[in-house]
């Protein structure tokens, strides 16, 4: 009897070894996991790159009870960095993921081939509606027309629905827009595709910010939405029910007041994706929006970025965007001509 999409993961991770990675024959892959990975998807990826002529090497990690750097006192990070340094390429699948632990800091800096490609928290479901089942060199070229339309910009509004409206500039001399169309075949970090990344004016940014999907950390799933008054990059109010509660109490417990600061905002453009609590999918739903609060790398935000001490990612759903002036979504639909009939290929 076949397993749960057994043919259709089967083509999902070839797509992952050829598409996406383009694996040469000899290449050594990595392939990280813990123990609350879908081990399925290791176990496809890895006899994928078996296929194409890599050199699969497969470390599955007892789950830490942290991500990144809080992860690390749970590693074994000099033996896990000693081999990152030595990979061509590496896939996540951890949930309790490793980027940005020590491990990958020092995998970036010693090895400059590395191709890194983030999946943390994959499952097979996800790997088939997200990868599988997804036109690749369709949506890399439709994401980077929105990133290419959005690098040009200097003002954007985004709407939704649910009452969030914000206005901000942008610096498009000094800040790059960031494109993840899930494509590694170049060294680097990677990540899922579908979502293009923005980082605004901080101070310009005014208006209200209404997350309606899922804020992770702390509240997950919304059932009400949590409501932020932004003043000058800042959430100077938050109000709503339990949940914005939870977010406010979650957000004040840093004692750190750059936690009340946007970092950035993202266009999410995956047409598999669903709303699912998992962070990697959610902030790639087709037509949504998404604003990170608290740190911010001085890579994206020269020369300083923003120094918190954490970092949280919340979801705005059925977003309406403008950008110069010019309105590329409508409540979730893309309606810019340049953009329509691209979409209208990708979202059946």
């Amino acid at each position: 009897m076949s397993q749960y999409y057994e043919y259709e993961l089967v083509k999902a991770a070839q797509i992952l070894a050829t598409d996406m990675f383009h694996l040469k024959k000899g290449e050594t892959v990595v392939i990280t996991a813990d123990t609350q990975t879908d081990m399925r998807v290791v176990d496809a990826a890895a006899a994928a790159a078996h296929a194409a002529g890599a050199k699969p090497m497969v470390i599955t990690l007892a789950a830490p009870l942290g991500v990144g750097k809080a992860a690390d006192e749970m590693l074994p990070v000099e033996a896990l960095s000693a081999a990152l340094c030595k990979a061509d390429a590496w896939v996540e699948f951890n949930e309790q993921w490793l980027l940005y632990s020590t491990p990958f800091e020092r995998a970036f800096e010693a090895n400059k081939n590395l191709r890194y490609l983030c999946l943390v928290g994959m499952n097979v479901d996800m790997m088939v509606r997200l990868i599988g089942r997804v036109d690749a060199p369709l949506l890399s070229q439709f994401l980077h027309k929105v990133t290419d339309m959005t690098q040009r910009a200097h003002s954007m509004r985004i709407t939704t629905p649910a009452g969030n409206d914000l206005s901000f500039n942008m610096l498009p001399e000094e800040r790059v827009v960031t494109c993840d169309d899930g494509l590694a075949s170049e060294p680097g970090p990677h990540f899922m595709a579908g979502q293009i990344c923005f980082f605004p004016e901080f101070n310009s940014i005014h208006g209200k910010l209404v997350f309606d999907g899922t804020i992770a950390p702390p509240c997950g799933f919304l059932t009400e939405p949590v409501v932020m008054d932004v003043e000058a990059g800042r959430v100077v109010k938050i109000s709503g029910g339990r949940k914005a509660d939870e977010f406010r109490s979650w957000l004040e417990s840093f004692n750190d007041p750059n936690m009340f600061r946007l970092a950035h905002g993202c266009y999410g453009f995956n047409p598999g994706a669903k709303l699912t609590g998992n962070v990697l999918e959610d902030e790639r739903l087709w037509g949504s929006t998404e604003w990170g609060l608290g740190y911010l790398s001085a890579v994206d935000a020269p020369p300083d970025g923003i120094q918190a001490k954490s970092h949280c990612d919340g979801i705005c759903l059925n977003s309406s965007v403008w950008v110069d002036g010019v309105q590329l979504l409508e409540n979730g639909k893309v309606i810019h001509p340049e953009l329509k009939s691209l979409a209208d290929r990708l979202v059946h």
